[in-house]
């Protein structure tokens, strides 16, 4: 389920989390070497058990080191949650890595 969000829910990075949560997407996943988990959980999550289901970028009014990028994720057994990482030089490779390796897999199942 892709959510859809208002303007008024995208103002910032934590009202659009707080909406994401309406959606069920409580979780809140932290990348590393392995996958991402969700805080608290030992569950780690490949990029091929992830969809991303949609994302939100904000950028910094006056300092471009505030943008960020937001992913509403769901994973293959139902989990949802989101991830969030800075934007562009600032960006953890860790949280790059991964979403780039999702967007991968979700290509070629479009083809």
């Amino acid at each position: 389920m892709k959510p859809e969000l208002s303007n008024d829910d995208l103002k910032t990075l934590s009202q659009c989390m707080n909406s994401l949560k309406k959606f069920g997407f409580d979780k809140d996943f932290q990348a590393t070497e392995n996958g991402i988990s969700a805080a608290g959980s030992n569950k780690v999550y490949k990029p091929e058990e992830v969809k991303i289901a949609n994302f939100y970028r904000f950028e910094g009014e006056t300092d471009p080191a505030d943008s960020a990028v937001l992913y509403a994720i769901e994973t293959a057994d139902g989990e949802k949650g989101t991830l969030s990482d800075s934007y562009g030089a600032y960006a953890d490779k860790a949280v790059a890595d991964f979403i780039v390796a999702v967007e991968k897999i979700e290509k070629k199942h479009l083809e």
